[in-house]
Parts: structure tokens; C-alpha cells; sequence
């Protein structure tokens, strides 16, 4: 990986339009080697590039939870609202599970 890398102490700082040409690079980079970088625009810093560690994992994990207990609620929600039986789908699925008397 060509270098206009600058260090800031243990963070190297990473210009935008190099994190772009060498993405995978420095992915990897933070991914196996633990690397950290400042992303600059025009010399400026305005992120930062660095591994998860366990609680941005956690957070993550419970974001992606609340995501799909709330897709499951709307799912719930419409099923409700488009229902037109009078009985209810667990009459109808043991209904359909009785074995036939003819067999």
C-alpha cells in the first residue's frame, strides 16, 4: 500500500480520496492488525476508522434485534388488520393437522 499516510501517535491519519483507492487495504489492515485512522478531507479529520470492539458489537447486535422484532410487529399488525376469518389461525393450522378419518 503506497504511503501519504501521517501518524497522530498510534493513529495514522488517512486522506479521503486514498481511503477510497485503497479501501480494502486498510480494511484489512483494521480488520487483522487492529490499525486505526483519522479520515481527513482537504487535511481536516472527520471520522475516525478503527476495529469494533465488544460494546459497539453488543449495540450493534441489539439494533439489528430491535430492527426485526419491529419489522415482525408491523408483519403482525397487517396480518391483523387484513384477517377476515372468524376463527383464528391457530383453529385453522389444527384444522389442518387433524388426520382424516378415511386414511
Amino acid at each position: 500500500m503506497a504511503t501519504s499516510h501521517k501518524r497522530r501517535g498510534a493513529t495514522t491519519e488517512i486522506g479521503v480520496r486514498e481511503l477510497k483507492n485503497q479501501a480494502s487495504g486498510i480494511l484489512r489492515a483494521v480488520r487483522e492488525e487492529s490499525a486505526e485512522y483519522i479520515v481527513t478531507v482537504r487535511g481536516k479529520p472527520v471520522a475516525v476508522l478503527r476495529p469494533l470492539n465488544e460494546e459497539d458489537r453488543l449495540r450493534h447486535e441489539r439494533s439489528e434485534i430491535e430492527r426485526e422484532l419491529a419489522e415482525m410487529a408491523e408483519l403482525a399488525a397487517q396480518i391483523a388488520r387484513e384477517w377476515q376469518s372468524p376463527r383464528t389461525a391457530v383453529e385453522l393450522v389444527s384444522e389442518q393437522r387433524r388426520p382424516d378419518a378415511g386414511d
